[in-house]
């Protein structure tokens, strides 16, 4: 603005001095009119006058601009100044917009000095200008140069966060992202708070498969992911523009280590939907599919939970509408099907630990028990069991579901099908001799327990008979079925038996092979020994006493 020469003369007519102080301002004036261009001399003539009347020192800034309009250091102090003289004014007082305007002049010539533009914009948010200012701020970005615009862009987000307009919030930030995108995370923040889920769940999800995204507040991939599971899961209704189910199945084969949680979150986005059957559909799958028994506990908890809650409503329905025949028999069917998940849960939780590790033979052992009563789900468990269990990376003794097998069988009377299920288990590979013996053993017992004495003989005779291939008792690259015929266990079954029910010669035939063998036992030496004492064969009798003098012919 044009100043008037009354306002140039060096001393104004309408303020009144003192003598002292005139003699000082003539002396400042005299010295400005000596350098009228020194910025010092400027400032130390407005320091004098600084207790002065506004008026006067606002002439004095005006005068000194006007010799100096490009002195960032006068322009700086004058609007500072400005600013204070209207602190505490209601903001429609005129003096508000005179300051304004002087801002306005000054950016004329520091159009390129962040500091007076971010300290007009915040004078400006003071006054509650929203228009002014927002329009304010897009000349400050648009003037300086962009390796400044980080000074302004946190007081524009914090003034545009500050009032209720989303819309206007919501196309600033979006600029600011295109400067700063790893700012991303303040900008969904913002949306979740201002109720803009859909907007922010597609941020979310983009952040989640930027894998160049590096989160400024320190959060891993997974923790952005479960922010945008928890945000589809609870509003599933006002989110559109993603698959909520697909986007959390996905993170099922992803994040494999919280399986529990992202079911529930998936169970959780139906319910919320008013989906009830797809929900229980999910927690179906997801307990028949769980690889933990931690992920396990947290389904069937939120599954019961459901269940509970859904009979919970059902019985406060009944109760307001009156006993009627569909209400009570619907009530009637929830109830039985908790109850039949309650029920399930022993059996559930033994599929998991079976789906961990499907050759742990003593928990196949313990499926079985839970189907007690249940002859058809006893079989089926039985004959999963052998066809899955491999002997080499078998928890516990593989043979042990081949015997138990077969004495289902025999205790209900199927004594045909017991010998098949032993016939079967003879031809697999074992890892150890001792499976394999303790099969043919039982299959020996079993037809003793039967009174079939000369099948028991016939099934052991057989077991110890010499393979085609011999092999060493402990080679572990041959099968047990080529090192059976050296397994003490079975020799001495055989042996007994033949005390029992053959005759001299075969039982001695059956020692004298133990005894070729190389694998007798002191014991079986002294049973032999016995046997033909009993029988009067006492010369042969010392003579295989005289083998204990020794350890040649046995293993200890």
């Amino acid at each position: 603005s044009t100043l008037t020469p009354s306002l140039l003369s060096p001393l104004s007519p309408t303020v009144c001095l003192s003598p002292w102080q005139e003699e000082e301002d003539v002396q400042h004036e005299e010295e400005i009119l000596r350098n009228p261009f020194s910025v010092r001399c400027w400032l130390r003539y407005i320091q004098a006058r600084h207790q002065g009347p506004p008026q006067r020192l606002n002439l004095l800034f005006e005068r000194a601009l006007r010799e100096l309009p490009g002195s960032y250091k006068l322009w700086y102090q004058y609007l500072r100044q400005r600013r204070q003289q209207v602190k505490g004014r209601c903001p429609t007082d005129p003096a508000f917009e005179e300051a304004n305007a002087c801002h306005e002049r000054a950016l004329v010539f520091m159009h390129k000095m962040p500091r007076i533009w971010l300290d007009y914009c915040q004078f400006l948010v003071d006054q509650g200008r929203i228009t002014r200012t927002r329009r304010t701020f897009d000349r400050a970005l648009r003037a300086l140069p962009i390796t400044q615009h980080h000074r302004v862009w946190p007081l524009y987000l914090q003034f545009v966060r500050h009032y209720p307009l989303p819309e206007t919030a919501v196309r600033v930030y979006r600029r600011f992202l295109k400067l700063s995108p790893e700012s991303a995370e303040e900008f969904v923040s913002y949306l979740r708070s201002v109720g803009r889920l859909d907007e922010a769940a597609a941020r979310l999800a983009r952040l989640v498969n930027d894998e160049r995204f590096v989160s400024k507040e320190g959060k891993s991939n997974y923790q952005l992911w479960q922010e945008l599971c928890e945000l589809l899961s609870q509003h599933p209704e006002r989110i559109r523009s993603l698959d909520a189910g697909a986007i959390i199945r996905g993170g099922l084969t992803r994040f494999t280590d919280q399986l529990g949680r992202l079911w529930g979150a998936l169970a959780d986005c139906y319910i919320r939907s008013g989906h009830f059957e797809k929900a229980r559909d999910v927690y179906e799958e997801a307990v028949q599919t769980v690889m933990t028994v931690r992920d396990f506990t947290q389904v069937f908890d939120s599954y019961a939970q459901f269940e509970e809650s859904v009979i919970a409503a059902k019985m406060e329905t009944v109760a307001e509408l009156g006993k009627e025949e569909d209400e009570e028999v619907e009530l009637e069917l929830r109830l039985a099907r908790f109850e039949q998940l309650m029920a399930r849960r022993p059996l559930l939780l033994n599929s998991v630990l079976l789906r961990q590790n499907p050759h742990n033979v003593h928990e196949w052992h313990k499926r079985v028990q839970l189907y007690q009563g249940r002859p058809e789900q006893i079989i089926k468990t039985y004959t999963e069991a052998v066809r899955t269990v491999d002997p080499f990376k078998a928890t516990g003794r593989p043979h042990g579901l081949w015997v138990a097998f077969a004495r289902f069988y025999e205790d209900n009377g199927q004594l045909e099908d017991a010998r098949t299920i032993l016939t079967k288990a003879t031809r697999v590979r074992f890892r150890q001799v001792e499976d394999l013996a303790a099969i043919w053993c039982e299959f020996g017992e079993m037809e003793l327990r039967h009174e079939n004495h000369d099948e028991a003989l016939r099934i052991l005779r057989k077991a110890t008979a010499l393979p085609a291939k011999r092999a060493e008792y402990f080679d572990s690259s041959e099968p047990v079925q080529n090192r059976l015929y050296k397994s003490l266990k079975v020799w001495s079954m055989l042996a007994d038996l033949e005390e029992s029910l053959g005759t001299f010669q075969s039982t001695k035939a059956v020692y004298d092979r133990i005894l070729d063998l190389r694998i007798a036992t002191p014991q079986i030496v002294i049973n032999y020994g016995l046997f033909l004492e009993e029988h009067g064969y006492f010369e042969e009798s010392f003579k295989v006493g005289g083998h204990l003098g020794g350890t040649s012919w046995w293993e200890w």
